[in-house]
């Protein structure tokens, strides 16, 4: 469904500045596309360039020349799949727009967000989600979502999706030999087969779509709120948290009026920290109001930290992780799932493991299902197979659940991107920077 816009995309010769805006070590201005060895022939006036290797010497960039490095990548073994060249210029605004605006008056233009990504997905050097995954890396706010994108760069998700197809795709040969000879009919153990195929995916796209879940915390973070009645330590708790002094903390009950945010970072993930006005009743409009916002964390919370004091009972929302604890023990007090005390450190590690521990849960190698997308598509494919599913149980004639198949053959394509609509091509890599 790209040839022609790969054709088209092929024939123009881009370039642009690939390293971050303002003074560095280096510069780099990177070209592709038919011509860029030609450009670095002029710019370098050498006329010998072997693939993958930098050469020394001095870079004409028309007004100003540097002494830097080049190196020329030959189609197809380049990130983009033409050919590449990259000049290597010394740190600094004014030179590597001098050097960019040299390759424009020798012919190149000026690429567009994300274009060099494009063509690699383009000449099929990596998929869709591998691009996704890259970009996740480079917007990155905590370790674990750089291993999380990694892995979606190494076409884990991609390597799973197809391998699903491949199952899909056995189904579907089985069935449309059915169709076209319905004379000879699928003999039960055939049928068997089938169900038994569909079966195992439908099992394997629900333990997928539930990596969504960990794959939006990581993504976005997991959020955590810090409640419990007026003066019942939340806030105490919240700056040993921290790590440092972020809510004021008074004896004087009702101090903490509105939400306060922070985040702190437990095993490579991120977790946003609310510390919350007291649960109480209360005739002050402002307090009353500081409630309600604490009401409102709670409801969106992934986790709560209730601070338990004696004779207080609290409803939470159903099904969202709860941690009480009995917080002041170096008082005496005892109880709950930890006690701890935020005045002498006592016990706020372990609770740093138990929020971990039940608000992200553990990471592993798997495919994290960080996009709405990928979880689109994942929840499209299993619709399909259940369908499907039902109609070989119930022994329904093969054409009515062939379509349900290539359905979900479909859905599981736009994982790596053969199946995606160019609107949705266009917006992924139009969230690159330019020199992506």
């Amino acid at each position: 469904m790209f040839d022609n816009l790969r054709l088209w995309e092929s024939m123009e010769l881009i370039s642009a500045i690939a390293t971050a805006a303002g003074r560095g070590g280096v510069a780099i201005v990177r070209l592709s596309g038919d011509g860029a060895l030609e450009i670095a022939r002029k710019m370098c006036r050498r006329t010998e360039f072997k693939p993958n290797m930098m050469y020394a010497g001095e870079i004409d960039c028309g007004a100003v020349k540097d002494y830097g490095l080049v190196v020329y990548f030959r189609a197809p073994r380049s990130f983009t799949g033409e050919d590449v060249v990259e000049f290597h210029l010394h740190g600094g605004t004014e030179l590597a727009r001098a050097a960019l605006l040299r390759t424009v008056e020798l012919g190149a233009r000026m690429a567009a967000r994300g274009e060099f990504t494009r063509r690699a997905f383009l000449n099929g050097k990596l998929s869709l989600s591998a691009a996704e995954g890259m970009a996740d890396m480079i917007n990155a706010s905590s370790e674990a979502e750089v291993r999380a994108g990694y892995l979606l760069y190494g076409e884990k998700l991609t390597r799973e999706g197809r391998l699903l197809q491949d199952k899909i795709k056995t189904c579907l040969a089985s069935v449309e030999a059915d169709v076209d000879y319905p004379e000879e009919d699928l003999n039960p153990s055939s049928r068997r087969e089938i169900g038994k195929t569909l079966s195992e995916i439908c099992d394997f796209l629900t333990a997928l779509a539930a990596q969504y879940r960990a794959g939006k915390k990581l993504k976005e973070g997991v959020r955590v709120a810090l409640c419990g009645r007026p003066n019942a330590g939340k806030s105490t708790l919240f700056n040993a948290l921290l790590g440092y002094d972020r809510a004021i903390v008074s004896p004087v009950a009702g101090t903490t009026r509105d939400v306060l945010e922070g985040e702190i970072t437990i095993n490579g993930v991120r977790f946003l920290l609310t510390d919350t006005a007291g649960l109480r009743k209360t005739a002050d409009a402002i307090e009353e109001e500081g409630v309600r916002r604490a009401e409102r964390a709670i409801s969106s919370a992934d986790v709560i930290v209730y601070l338990k004091e004696e004779g207080d009972e609290q409803n939470f929302p159903a099904g969202t992780p709860l941690i009480t604890v009995t917080a002041k023990s170096d008082l005496g007090r005892t109880g709950g799932d930890i006690a701890l005390s935020a005045h002498t450190g006592e016990g706020v590690e372990e609770l740093k493991k138990l929020i971990y521990a039940r608000g992200f849960g553990a990471e592993n190698d798997g495919a994290y299902l960080m996009e709405k997308r990928h979880f689109e598509a994942v929840k499209t494919a299993r619709e399909h197979v259940l369908s499907a599913l039902a109609a070989v149980e119930g022994g329904l004639p093969a054409e009515l659940y062939a379509e349900d198949l290539r359905g979900a053959y479909f859905a599981l394509g736009a994982l790596g991107g053969e199946t995606a609509a160019e609107d949705v091509i266009n917006e992924i890599f139009s969230k690159f920077c330019v020199g992506k």
